[in-house]
């Protein structure tokens, strides 16, 4: 065998590798039946659900199913005001990555207490939902409309203020450059990315201490095949360039995990009406923990500004 011929041969043997590492960090970071524990740990994910401040300990959730526009059972949970409040306020509540629906019983308390009905889908892949891949907010953002369908067709003449923390934060951003209901009035973004693309760069370097080539971009390509969509097509920053619906954006300037530098990159790219918020020293998905007064304070003084 020629010279050529070897290296053809351990060029090939490498694609074959890199491929091969490549769905291996694909399954560790979409598949959300894989076990990512062990590499992930607590590292911005922590799923709470045993707090004081849990509504779900009050007031029994109700379950809603919708279907996804490619054939999934979507689930989500749904808290109502007391028929005599006689309430037409809606919050749709948008978990992070790996989280459910029933950690949004504490993240969103604050809603239920100023007179919001609340409905928490659990997004694809995760809790009582179907699907055998993390959406990472993109194939959400059309699971997002959906939802906003079923509280139209079934609660009519309903406002809608639209929440996500985290994965949930890229995700209402991504939403938010899609042709919305007339009736979706404000949206709040907590502690989103500019992109999965830029995430994952991000995570790549700061974890795994990977460069985006030749191992992430391959998980790229597998992600194509495997869920439908590129890295790149998830864009918190293409789709706030179209967006209408005025936005609040939140981050914490401790937030390693998405940093607190993308927080002015996505404020920018906002072509509504807009304000931000920085929590000092509150580290990923921490910033309604560590100033809880300044947090919802900012929220609902912006709320009011557009819900007249």
């Amino acid at each position: 065998m020629n010279a050529i011929g070897i290296i053809l041969i351990i060029l090939a043997v490498l694609v074959v590798i890199v491929f091969l590492v490549g769905n291996l960090l694909y399954d560790l970071a979409l598949n959300p039946k894989s076990d990512k524990s062990k590499v992930f740990g607590n590292a911005g994910f922590e799923f709470e659900v045993d707090r004081p401040d849990d509504i779900f300990k009050t007031v029994p959730p109700e379950d809603a199913y919708i279907e996804s526009d490619d054939g999934l059972k979507l689930h989500a949970l749904i808290v109502k005001q007391p028929e005599e409040a006689h309430s037409e306020k809606w919050v749709i509540g948008i978990h992070g990555y790996l989280g459910e629906a029933k950690e949004m019983g504490w993240r969103n308390a604050e809603f239920y207490h100023h007179g919001y009905n609340c409905i928490f889908p659990d997004d694809r892949g995760h809790g009582g939902s179907e699907g055998d891949y993390i959406g990472m907010g993109w194939d959400d953002r059309m699971d997002i409309l959906k939802w906003m369908a079923y509280i139209n067709d079934t609660y009519p003449c309903s406002e809608i203020i639209m929440f996500g923390i985290s994965m949930g934060g890229g995700a209402v951003m991504m939403t938010a450059g899609e042709a919305l209901p007339y009736n979706l009035k404000a949206i709040i973004e907590d502690c989103g990315y500019t992109s999965i693309k830029d995430e994952f760069i991000f995570e790549g370097k700061s974890m795994f201490h990977i460069p985006y080539f030749p191992l992430v971009a391959a998980a790229n390509l597998i992600c194509k095949f495997r869920a439908g969509y590129f890295f790149g097509d998830g864009s918190s920053v293409k789709q706030l360039a179209k967006a209408t619906v005025p936005m609040l954006f939140i981050h914490g300037d401790s937030d390693h995990f998405v940093p607190s530098s993308m927080l002015d990159e996505v404020y920018d790219a906002a072509a509504c009406p807009k304000e931000k918020l920085v929590i000092k020293g509150a580290a990923h998905a921490k910033a309604m923990d560590t100033d809880p007064e300044l947090y919802w304070k900012t929220i609902f003084d912006f709320i009011e500004k557009w819900c007249k």
